[in-house]
C-alpha cells in the first residue's frame, strides 16, 4: 500500500528529472554555440585608397579583399572606398587616427606623413634602374617596418606606384622651360617643396584631388602635373595634356598598413594572414606596376602624347647638383634621417660594385 502511495510521486520525479535534463541540454547547447560565435568575431577592416576602381591595381586589392575573407572563414572581411571618396592621404591618414578608417594604401607622400625617412627609397636621380633600388630596400626593410611599428602602423605591403615623368600642356626641351611651367607640387609634400627650392621652381600647391579639374579649367591654375605613366592614365590626366619627359624622375614608392590599434586587436592567426597576403599583394601590385610600364607609355604615346627632352651631359650635371641641395635640405630638416641617407648610399656603392 505504502509503494502505491509513493508511485505518483516516483512518476513525478522521473518526469522532473527528464525536464531537467532537457533543460540542460538546451543551456549546455546554448552555451556551446554562444562560445563558437564568440570565438568566431568578426572583424571589419575600412580601407581607403586613391587608386580608381577598375583598375589593375584596384583589382589586386579586391583580390586581396577576397582571399583574406575566404582564409579567414568570414571572420576578417574588407569594407574598400576606392578612388579617393575618402578625400586625400592626409585626410585619410586622420580618418584612421580617429578611428573611422582602418587602412589604406599609400603613396610615398602619405608614408612620408608616418616614416618620412623611408622615403630616401624614392630620392629622384638617386637609383639607375630598380634593381638598385631593390637592393637598398630589401636591406632598410626591417628598419622601415620598425619606423612605421613606432609610428602606430603595422606595414603589410611594399607596392610601387611606379617611374614618374612630367606631363605637360606644353612642351619641355629644357630646365628652364620647365621653370616656365604652371608645375602643381602635391600640397604640403616636402620632397616636393626641397626639389622645388633646390631647381629655382615656382610650383603651385593643390591637393590631388584637384589636379584634374584645374586641367580641365579653361583658366585652370596648373599646365604641368607628375605622375607615372600607369597612373597618369588611370586618373584620367593624360587626356588633358600634350607632353611628357621621357626621363623618369624616380621609382615612386607606396604602401599597405593598418592602424596598430586595429592589428592588435585581432587573433594571432589573423595578424599572421594579413601579413603574408599583404606582402603578396604589395609584390604583385609590383610586378603588375613594372609589366605594364612600357605598355602604359606605349598607350600614352597613342592617345596623342608626345615624349620629349633627353638629358645632355651639363643637364644631368645640373640635375644631380639640383637632388644633392634637395636631400641636404632635407636631412637638415630631418625629414630624411641622415642615418639612413647615409646607409642607402653605401648599399648602393656596395651593389654597384658588384656589377
Amino acid at each position: 500500500m505504502v509503494l502505491k502511495q509513493l508511485h505518483p510521486l516516483l512518476k513525478i520525479s522521473r518526469q522532473s528529472l527528464i525536464g531537467l535534463s532537457t533543460l540542460s541540454c538546451i543551456l549546455l547547447f546554448s552555451f556551446l554555440l554562444a562560445t563558437t560565435v564568440y570565438a568566431k568575431e568578426q572583424y571589419t577592416l575600412k580601407f581607403a585608397t586613391l587608386v580608381p576602381p577598375d583598375t589593375a591595381w584596384m583589382k589586386e586589392i579586391d583580390r586581396w579583399a577576397d582571399e583574406v575573407y575566404q582564409k579567414s572563414n568570414g571572420r576578417l572581411k574588407f569594407k574598400i572606398y576606392p578612388g579617393g571618396v575618402m578625400g586625400d592621404e592626409p585626410d585619410v591618414l586622420r580618418k584612421i587616427r580617429s578611428r573611422q578608417l582602418q587602412g589604406a594604401f599609400f603613396t610615398g607622400y602619405g608614408i612620408g606623413r608616418i616614416y618620412s625617412s623611408a622615403r630616401v627609397l624614392e630620392m629622384p636621380f638617386l637609383f639607375k634602374n630598380t634593381d638598385e633600388s631593390d637592393y637598398v630596400r630589401v636591406r632598410l626593410m626591417q628598419e622601415i617596418e620598425a619606423g612605421f611599428r613606432y609610428k602606430g602602423f603595422e606595414l603589410l605591403g611594399w607596392p610601387e606606384v611606379g617611374s614618374i615623368h612630367f606631363f605637360s600642356k606644353k612642351p619641355i626641351n629644357s630646365l628652364a622651360e620647365l621653370k616656365q611651367r604652371r608645375i602643381w607640387l602635391w600640397q604640403g609634400d616636402p620632397v616636393g617643396e626641397a626639389f622645388a627650392d633646390a631647381s629655382g621652381i615656382s610650383p603651385v600647391p593643390l591637393s590631388i584631388i584637384d589636379v584634374y579639374s584645374q586641367l580641365t579649367a579653361k583658366h585652370g591654375s596648373i599646365d604641368t602635373v607628375y605622375n607615372s605613366a600607369f597612373g597618369a592614365l588611370t586618373m584620367q590626366w593624360h587626356t588633358k595634356l600634350s607632353y611628357a619627359t621621357n626621363i623618369s624622375m624616380t621609382n615612386a614608392i607606396g604602401s599597405l598598413v593598418v592602424s596598430n590599434r586595429f592589428f592588435k586587436k585581432l587573433p594571432e592567426d589573423l595578424q599572421q594572414l594579413l601579413k603574408t597576403t599583404g606582402k603578396e599583394t604589395g609584390d604583385t601590385i609590383n610586378r603588375i606596376t613594372r609589366r605594364d610600364n612600357n605598355q602604359s607609355i606605349s598607350l600614352l604615346k597613342e592617345s596623342g602624347i608626345q615624349f620629349m627632352w633627353d638629358w645632355n651631359d651639363q643637364e644631368k650635371q645640373e640635375m644631380m647638383a639640383i637632388r644633392d641641395a634637395a636631400a641636404a635640405q632635407l636631412i637638415e630638416s630631418d625629414y630624411i634621417s641622415k642615418k639612413m641617407f647615409s646607409r642607402t648610399k653605401l648599399l648602393l656603392k656596395e651593389f654597384r660594385k658588384q656589377e
